[in-house]
C-alpha cells in the first residue's frame, strides 16, 4: 500500500512516522511500563543455554515494525525467509505490523510486549525524556524520508522556494514541518500552510504548490498516475534525522547483549540481500509478508530502489549497515533541538553493540 489514501483504508501517513511526536501522548504507559521492563523483558528471552520451549538458543522474539508490512521492512523479510534469524539461534521472529491499530514501539517496549522495534529519534527521544529506559542501537535509514513534493512545472527545490506558496501539511506532520522552517531561518508566516489529509490530490489538482510527503512514496505514486513532480528532502536542509531506528530496552542491552548481537547479525544479512535485490524485496513484500495489503509489485520495486539510497551511505559502506557515526548522532541531537526536543546523545543512542558486531564479523561490512 502506498501512503496515498485508498478508499476504505487508513492512510499509512496518518500514524507514527507521520506523527512527529507520537510518543507524547503515551507518558502514562511508558512511565508505568518502566518498572516492567526487567520483568516483561523475560517473556521472549532465554538464558541462552538452549532451555527455551522450542529448543532454540534464544526462543521467540517479537519485533515491532514501524508501519504496515510493505517494502520498508525488506531486510527483515529476507532475514526471516532465508533462515538468518534461525541460524542466529532464534526459534522464530514475530514481525508485528505497526499501523492504525497498533501501539507505538515505545509503548510496546515500556510494557514488555515487544523485544525490539523500528522507530525514529523524534519519537523515541520524548519517550525517553518521559521515563522510558530504552536506547537506539542502530539506524536502517541513514536519512529520514520526509520531503516536499511539488509539480515539475512549478518546482519547489528548497525551503526558500516555499516562501509565499501554499504547502499542504497534515496535522500530524505540523511539528516536523515547523522544525524544517526553523532550521532554515523561516517562520510559518513565510508560507501559506494549508491543512491537509493524506491523499495528495490537492497537489495534483493545483490547489496547493507543495505537499509534505515521504520521498519513497508520494513522488513515486504521483508519477505513476502521470503527475510529473519534483522534491527536496528535509534531511538535506537542516533536519538530518535518521529513521527506521532500532530501539531496545536498556534491560536488553545490559542483560541480553549476545542475543541482541545475534539478532543484529541476522538482520544485517537480510538488509544486505534487500539492497542487492530490489525485485525480490518487492516480491516478498507483495506476495508473502504484505500479501493482505494489496501492494503493487512494480511500485514496491521502485520504492525499494528509492529506499536503498536511504539505507546505504558512504559511511555505511565503510562502517557497515545500521551504523551511525559520532557526527551523524550529533546532527540528530541538533535537529531534535530545532524541534524543541532537548536530549543528550548518551541518553538516546548506544552504538557500542554494533561496533562489537562488526569487530566480530567484519565480513558483514558493505563494500
Amino acid at each position: 500500500m502506498s501512503r496515498l489514501r485508498q478508499p476504505g483504508s487508513v492512510s499509512p501517513l496518518s500514524m507514527d512516522r507521520r506523527s512527529f511526536l507520537r510518543a507524547a501522548g503515551l507518558t502514562g504507559a511508558l512511565v508505568a511500563g518502566g518498572g516492567l521492563l526487567a520483568a516483561c523483558g523475560k517473556d521472549s528471552s532465554s538464558s541462552g543455554n538452549g532451555s527455551t520451549a522450542d529448543g532454540s538458543k534464544y526462543g521467540t522474539v517479537a519485533v515491532q515494525l514501524s508501519w504496515l508490512k510493505n517494502i520498508e521492512f525488506a531486510g527483515e523479510y529476507f532475514a526471516d525467509s532465508k533462515g538468518y534469524f534461525k541460524d542466529a539461534g532464534f526459534g522464530s521472529v514475530n514481525l508485528v505490523a505497526g499501523g492504525a491499530a497498533s501501539t507505538s514501539v515505545e509503548a510496546g517496549l515500556g510494557t514488555g510486549k515487544i523485544w525490539i522495534g523500528m522507530s525514529a529519534p523524534q519519537t523515541t527521544a520524548p519517550a525517553v525524556l518521559e521515563g522510558l529506559n530504552a536506547k537506539i542501537v542502530g539506524a536502517t535509514y541513514q536519512k529520514n524520508p520526509f520531503c516536499i513534493v511539488s509539480s515539475a512545472a512549478k518546482p519547489i527545490n528548497s525551503p526558500q522556494d516555499m516562501k509565499g506558496r501554499k504547502i499542504g501539511v497534515q496535522d500530524t506532520n505540523q511539528l516536523i514541518f515547523n522544525a524544517l522552517l526553523t532550521a532554515n531561518g523561516m517562520t510559518p508566516n513565510d508560507v501559506t500552510i494549508v491543512p491537509a489529509q493524506f491523499d495528495p490530490s490537492p497537489l495534483a489538482n493545483g490547489e496547493v504548490d507543495g505537499w509534505v510527503s515521504y520521498v519513497t512514496n508520494e513522488p513515486i505514486t504521483l508519477s505513476a498516475k502521470g503527475f510529473a513532480n519534483s522534491n527536496f528532502m528535509f534531511a538535506d536542509y537542516g533536519l538530518p534525522l535518521t529513521a527506521e531506528t532500532l530501539t531496545v530496552s536498556q534491560h536488553t542491552i545490559d542483560n541480553e547483549r549476545e542475543k541482541l548481537k545475534a539478532w543484529l547479525v541476522a538482520d544485517i544479512k537480510g538488509w544486505r540481500d534487500a539492497v542487492a535485490n530490489p525485485a525480490e524485496s518487492a516480491r516478498l513484500a507483495v506476495e508473502v509478508y504484505g500479501k493482505d495489503q494489496r501492494l503493487d509489485l512494480e511500485e514496491q520495486k521502485k520504492e525499494a530502489i528509492a529506499q536503498n539510497a536511504l539505507v546505504v551511505s558512504p559511511e555505511t559502506q565503510f562502517d557497515g549497515l545500521f551504523t551511525m557515526s559520532d557526527a551523524l548522532i550529533a546532527h540528530n541531537i541538533t535537529a531534535l533541538g530545532k524541534a524543541k526536543i532537548d536530549i543528550t546523545a548518551d541518553k538516546l543512542f548506544d552504538m557500542s553493540i554494533l561496533k562489537e558486531v562488526y569487530a566480530e564479523h567484519p565480513e558483514l561490512k558493505q563494500g
